[in-house]
């Protein structure tokens, strides 16, 4: 049952999955509190996401040159695995199987259901049978076929684009907020040092997920070439978007009344075009949220495959649907989880915990670049990233940021999301030894 992946993903298909994983509800809520935390200057504001974006593409072409390097199935943990050792690439693994990606699909499950309300009335009861009914949905898509799973993925990448850029573009043409004149309300607090700094993580927050197309390599046409394009083409279309909408909300606003808003992007077209059109945003955000909850579906569980083909997971885990061609196993393993977690409420006290650890993995795959330049000085490498090692190096610093601005400002659920991370380390040694046992 266990065979290779087959190659049938394209670059159109790695770069929409890249703005699909990313743009999940972040835009239409995170500006209003970057904007807070900017004491309402739109410049300083707009740098802020600009900076972001820059420290996420240099990322991105970090990862690319690993992926242009190793294009087999499971990315990051085997960056990590090749140039940090089994260990801590299992914990990534872990963390990833059991909280991370399972709770993602969970949280952007249950948060789809709960923005159905605002169209459709619906009871406790109907929004876990609608969540549940959306993870189950998206298992089905992505067993049947990774072309398929992949085609849907693109539709509703293009359809909350889409929005994103029609709204946009009404905003600015019929917004009346005066970006420039002085307020006229309460003022803002001035921006200050440690303001703009959280602002910085929270965008980085927003940015979040282009790395986990690096999990699909191993279906990947061509990917020396078609990694890199699809993770630098990708972050960029990001920037461009998330700047767009920034200004699109300060147009329709202003900066004041756009940091004052709770749902920024509903507030802004409803001022501009009515209430009826707001809740034409409440549509939209269903989409960009199923979107990036099915791109999720289709890129963490290569992961667990990965994972199973070292021997260090649960062996079937490695099979591949004879009829389908995907990790059926993995898909359905890590979808049962999702379920799980959707219906017992637990996934956001879960994913609180232990989501800033990612940033950690992310950190190590790219001074993975910096390693293994070291360690395989001859290894073919049909992309090399601009800047080394200055740009991993800045990557590097970014995400350690994150992590240790986490541990300061949130010491207990820190503690409880590393005590869980730990847990991955007696099941390595279990995992390691029934691999190397005589009998297995």
């Amino acid at each position: 049952m266990s065979q290779p992946l087959a190659r049938t993903l394209g670059a159109r298909d790695l770069t929409l999955l890249v703005v699909g994983n990313v743009i999940g509800s972040g835009v239409f809520l995170v500006p209003a509190l970057v904007m807070r935390q900017s004491g309402g200057s739109l410049s300083l504001s707009m740098g802020i996401w600009l900076a972001g974006g820059l420290l996420s593409l240099m990322g991105a072409m970090s990862f690319a040159e690993l992926g242009a390097m190793d294009p087999n199935a499971g990315g990051l943990y085997a960056y990590i695995r090749d140039a940090f050792g089994p260990l801590l690439a299992f914990l990534y693994g872990w963390t990833l199987f059991f909280v991370i990606g399972a709770g993602t699909v969970a949280g952007l499950a249950v948060a789809t259901s709960d923005y159905l309300t605002q169209i459709v009335p619906l009871g406790d009861a109907a929004k876990r049978a609608v969540a549940v009914g959306l993870i189950l949905l998206m298992t089905v898509i992505n067993v049947r076929g990774t072309r398929e799973s992949a085609s849907v993925q693109n539709t509703a990448t293009a359809i909350k684009v889409g929005a994103i850029l029609l709204m946009s573009a009404l905003l600015y043409a019929l917004g009346s907020g005066d970006v420039t004149a002085p307020s006229t309300r309460t003022p803002l607090a001035p921006a200050s040092l440690s303001g703009v700094g959280l602002s910085v993580i929270s965008v980085l927050w927003a940015y979040e997920g282009w790395q986990y197309v690096t999990f699909v390599a191993g279906e990947t046409q061509q990917p020396q070439r078609t990694i890199p394009i699809a993770l630098v083409a990708g972050t960029v279309i990001l920037m461009a978007t998330y700047l767009l909408a920034n200004g699109a909300y300060a147009a329709a606003l202003g900066p004041t009344a756009m940091a004052a808003s709770e749902r920024v992007a509903g507030d802004a077209v409803t001022a501009v075009l009515g209430p009826l059109a707001g809740k034409a945003i409440a549509a939209a955000i269903l989409v960009s949220m199923y979107s990036a909850a099915h791109a999720t579906v289709i890129t963490v569980p290569r992961v667990y495959f990965a994972m199973a083909k070292d021997g260090l997971f649960f062996r079937r885990l490695a099979d591949v649907h004879p009829r389908y061609g995907t990790p059926a196993v993995a898909i359905i393993s890590s979808s049962g989880i999702a379920v799980a977690l959707a219906l017992s409420g637990t996934f956001e006290q879960l994913l609180t915990a232990v989501v800033f650890i990612g940033w950690i993995f992310y950190a190590l795959g790219a001074a993975a670049v910096i390693a293994l330049r070291i360690a395989r000085p001859d290894a073919a490498r049909s992309y090399r990233v601009p800047g080394y090692p200055l740009t991993p190096a800045v990557f590097v610093l970014a995400a350690a940021t994150i992590v240790i601005n986490t541990v300061i400002t949130q010491p207990v659920q820190s503690v409880l999301g590393l005590s869980a991370v730990a847990l991955g380390v007696p099941a390595f040694f279990f995992w390691r030894r029934r691999r190397n046992s005589p009998t297995s």
